[in-house]
């Protein structure tokens, strides 16, 4: 079975991204919105996060876009500017397919490289095991869980918090001002 390849993403995918995220949205529970984004909204998402320096990645497979992922400040005041969240969406017709794990582990190094110096996940609910198992195999570490903090599809929902070190991590203060 052929890989998912990564890439930096362009506007010009904003196009495949936009039914992903919408699927996301309506079917599943890594958004808590309630209402899909249109491909305006969404191309006025990619260009902030872009312009503001982060890494915005998509992954294909046989020429499809079926995932995608980026960074983004994890909050907005300046002491906080080493930090980064990562979102990660794949087609859920394309569970399985290793595009999760090729995405954050790319989302990964190319945060690293850009001088960011720890990465936290935001999972939504704490029964998203898949997705708590993969950043955990990829060096994440829990750091809690709040509990019934969102409601969607019914129910109330968990969040689960967990944290990378990227590059130098903590163990010793940032060489640039970013």
């Amino acid at each position: 079975m052929a890989k998912p390849s990564v890439r930096s993403a362009a506007i010009a995918d904003v196009s495949a991204i936009t039914p992903i995220y919408q699927q996301a949205v309506l079917e599943g529970l890594a958004s808590w919105e309630y209402d899909p984004p249109d491909d305006a909204e969404m191309r006025r998402r990619f260009e902030a996060i872009v312009t503001a320096g982060y890494p915005y990645l998509v992954a294909e497979l046989g020429g499809r876009i079926i995932g995608y992922a980026y960074a983004s400040a994890y909050r907005a005041r300046p002491g906080y500017r080493f930090t980064v969240e990562n979102s990660v969406y794949v087609a859920t017709d394309t569970h399985r397919t290793g595009a999760g794990r090729a995405l954050l582990s790319e989302l990964i190094e190319q945060s690293a490289a850009r001088g960011f110096r720890q990465m936290i996940a935001v999972i939504g609910d704490s029964a998203n095991q898949p997705s708590i198992a993969l950043h955990r195999s990829l060096g994440f570490t829990f750091c809690g869980v709040i509990h019934s903090i969102g409601w969607k599809h019914g129910r109330w929902l968990d969040s689960v918090y967990m944290q990378r070190a990227l590059g130098a991590g903590d163990t010793r203060p940032p060489t640039a001002a970013k």
